[in-house]
């Protein structure tokens, strides 16, 4: 079974092999089934909100990641393949802000293909604030995103800014 992991470090391996149960599935250290995986595909992020990015630490010096140090879609195709097949159902995608990544529509039909360990599709979210998503909306549906969560963090506009 550990084949499929032979990416990972020797180290983590023995870590990934507690927290897999004996039937194959992945689980948490409270013994529960691990369902939803969290893919952060960028750490840009074109708002500032102070929970998620405090100018005291994002400021304008901040130095994000450069692309070649993201994770490739096909990377991330790969290691959500591996974690369907451990028992993950739901892939969430999130950032910073996810709709920034360039062509993550693309991405989004990468992931639709991978099946859970049942043979059904992965069920696919996309964690937003929304800003553009009325120029990706169409290409992400027919790429095959199936649900959105878009953060409101506040409806006056003088305390959004």
């Amino acid at each position: 079974m550990f084949s499929r992991l032979s990416f990972i470090p020797q180290g983590y391996l023995a870590v990934w092999q507690k927290l897999t149960a004996p039937n194959g599935l992945t689980t948490d250290t409270r013994g529960r089934p691990l369902r939803d995986l969290r893919i952060s595909v960028t750490d840009r992020c074109n708002f500032r909100c102070t929970y998620c990015m405090p100018k005291e630490v994002f400021d304008s010096n901040y130095p994000y990641l450069s692309h070649k140090d993201l994770l490739s879609f096909e990377e991330i195709a790969r290691l959500t393949t591996i974690f369907a097949g451990l028992g993950v159902e739901k892939i969430r995608l999130t950032g910073g802000e996810p709709l920034l990544r360039k062509n993550l529509e693309v991405l989004v039909e990468m992931l639709a293909k991978i099946r859970t360990t049942a043979g059904k599709s992965l069920d696919l979210t996309l964690t937003t604030n929304g800003s553009i998503l009325r120029r990706k909306a169409a290409g992400l549906k027919g790429a095959g995103l199936q649900r959105l969560t878009i953060s409101l963090d506040g409806l006056n506009d003088d305390i959004f800014k």
